[in-house]
Parts: C-alpha cells; sequence; structure tokens
C-alpha cells in the first residue's frame, strides 16, 4: 500500500508531505488537490493537470480538462471532444467522444452523436452507443435512459430493471438510488423496489448516500436514517444529522450536537457547538470558538486550540490557528506546520 500525502503550503505554494512531517514535494504550485488514486492534479500554465507521487506533471499533451484516474486511465477534454490518457501522461484512447465518464468494472461510458455506450480499455464498444444517458457500472449494473426514462442495464447491454424512473444513481453494493419527481427511494439488483421514492432530493445532502450501512433521510425537517435494506432504523426526530462514521453518526439537538449508534442510542450526550464525523477513531468538536478532537468515548483528547480543523485521515488531521496551517496527530503533536 502507497503511503499517503498530504497537501500543505508555504508561500502561497502548495506541496506535499509523508506522514511523519517530511516534504516529499516541494510547494511550488499556486494550486493543488489532494492525492487520489496515486495522482494529484496541480495548476501548471492556468491548466490542471495531473502530478503524480514522485512530482513529476504529467504534461506530454495538454488538455482543457483532465479528470480523476480510475482504473489507470484518466478522461480528457481538447476543445469539444473527449478521450483517456494512461498514467504516463500518454493518450490511449483517442479524442473521439462527446461526452465521456469514468472507467469501473472495466468499461466506461461515453457518447457518440448517436447515443451513448460503453468502451473497454482498448477503446473498443463493449456495448454499442444506442442510449440516451448511460452512468458507471457498480455490481454488474449501470444506469441508462431509454427515451425519457432510466432504468439499470447488464453488461451485454440489456436492462435488467426496466426505465421507469426521473434519474438513477450507480450501485451501492447491494442497493441505488433512484428518483421520481424529486424524490428519492431505493432499489435491490433484482429490480425490487425496496423503499418508494418519498424523500425530497435535497442540493448538498448526501441523498441516500449508504456510510456503515445507513443513510441520512430528511422529513417535515427532522433528520433520521434508514439502513441498506429501505427500513428506518432510526426515526426523524433530530434537528441535523451527518453521515455515519465508525459506528457514530452526528446529530444536532436544541442547537447542541452528540453523537447516536446505529440503534438510535444517544451515546455521546449533545454538549458541542459543532462536531465531525468520527475518523481514525477521533471526531473534530467545536467548544467556545476552537476545535479540539474527542475518542469514541466522549472524552477530549486533543484540546480545542484551532480556528478550523478537518477530519483525520490516515494518521494526520489538518489544522489551522489565525490562518496558519499545521499537521496534528492522534496524540495532539504537531508534525509539520507552516512557516
Amino acid at each position: 500500500m502507497k503511503k499517503p500525502l498530504f497537501k500543505i503550503r508555504e508561500n502561497g505554494k502548495y506541496g506535499f508531505i509523508d506522514a511523519i512531517g517530511e516534504v516529499v514535494i516541494e510547494p511550488q504550485y499556486v494550486e493543488a488537490e489532494d492525492f487520489y488514486n496515486g495522482f494529484s492534479r496541480v495548476l501548471l500554465n492556468d491548466k490542471m493537470v495531473p502530478l503524480n507521487r514522485q512530482g513529476q506533471p504529467l504534461i506530454r499533451h495538454w488538455f482543457n480538462y483532465v479528470g480523476l484516474f480510475e482504473e489507470q486511465l484518466a478522461k480528457v477534454q481538447l476543445v469539444r471532444k473527449w478521450g483517456y490518457i494512461d498514467e504516463h501522461g500518454r493518450v490511449a484512447i483517442p479524442l473521439q467522444f462527446d461526452d465521456a465518464g469514468y472507467f469501473s468494472e472495466g468499461l466506461a461510458p461515453v457518447a457518440l452523436p448517436k447515443g451513448y455506450g460503453f468502451i473497454d480499455k482498448e477503446g473498443q464498444f463493449s456495448i454499442e452507443p444506442v442510449f440516451k444517458w448511460a452512468g458507471e457500472f457498480r455490481q454488474g449494473l449501470a444506469p441508462a435512459a431509454d427515451g425519457q426514462a432510466v432504468g439499470y442495464i447488464n453488461r451485454s447491454g440489456e436492462f435488467a430493471i426496466a426505465p421507469l424512473f426521473d434519474e438513477c444513481m450507480p450501485f451501492q453494493q447491494e442497493v441505488a438510488v433512484v428518483i421520481r419527481k424529486n424524490c428519492w427511494g431505493l432499489v435491490d439488483k433484482s429490480g425490487k423496489l425496496l423503499l418508494h421514492p418519498q424523500f425530497e432530493v435535497i442540493e448538498g445532502y448526501t441523498n441516500g448516500e449508504f456510510f456503515d450501512g445507513m443513510a441520512v433521510v430528511v422529513q417535515n425537517n427532522r433528520y433520521g436514517f434508514i439502513n441498506d435494506k429501505g427500513e428506518i432504523v432510526v426515526a426523524p426526530q433530530f434537528d441535523f444529522a451527518g453521515d455515519f462514521g465508525e459506528g457514530l453518526a452526528l446529530v444536532e439537538v436544541k442547537g447542541r450536537f452528540g453523537y447516536i449508534d446505529n440503534s438510535g442510542k444517544m451515546v455521546i450526550a449533545p454538549q458541542f457547538e459543532d462536531a465531525g464525523v468520527f475518523s481514525d477513531g477521533l471526531a473534530q468538536v467545536k467548544t467556545g470558538k476552537a476545535w479540539g478532537f474527542m475518542d469514541k468515548k466522549g472524552k477530549i483528547v486533543i484540546q480545542p486550540l484551532f480556528d478550523a480543523v478537518l477530519p483525520f485521515r490516515d494518521g494526520l488531521a489538518w489544522v489551522s490557528n489565525k490562518g496558519a496551517w499545521a499537521y496534528v496527530n492522534r496524540w495532539g503533536d504537531i508534525v509539520w506546520q507552516e512557516s
């Protein structure tokens, strides 16, 4: 497993450190994204280009847009056509499509003037472009539109779940979110409607995305949770709820934040002015005007000393004080800080 890298800032330029705070890629870019699947994207000559873990930008060719790498290929756009590059920056599939999605399960949705289909990694059509729209494969099924409605096709290009919906999201394990009249529900891989579309799609929310087998639902401005069988396990009762992480979810009661377990039992009483998701065994919490971190027993383990924080990832958390960046470990030690 590749060692994680963390974005840093010095004198307005961005670079990367490793988990012990050693600079791996010197701060030199005016914009940089976190690493994903072995690559960051950085701004060079007004273009966002992939940067590998050795600090080498992939600039064999310049493109209007370069997507994230999935299954060793990234979609790219030049003028109005889309194609794909490999991890060395070489054009792997020539730019010829009107639209392109990400590779998943060995196939990617692409569009020609006659419609959407799916190509393999050689750029050959595995499923002919006959659909009005198509999304990525998950669990052997992909959302696709036939005329005005959307359903799910199998790898043979046949509808395994009839097109009966306004929108369909890619499968998450055994279930997928389907949308009718701006309300979402759940369908399983056999096409059975586990949950009729009934929860309003709210912009900026996860809308049926599952974490730890649970998804937030909103009814009458109250928040609760369903499981991946479509059953309401925690009735909508909270002023707000965040996604589950490591078995606990953030909830708000009368302006204070605490945590419930997946049965709905309150395990950390609402007492914080703000809080975040558990990751690496810790969650960020705000008391007074400052942020710190607590463990799953509700014990503050990193004192609230920071103006802003992000969740722990791979053993470190980004923190900021008076605008200066730093990273702390699980014991609260600063492993790197902005000069």
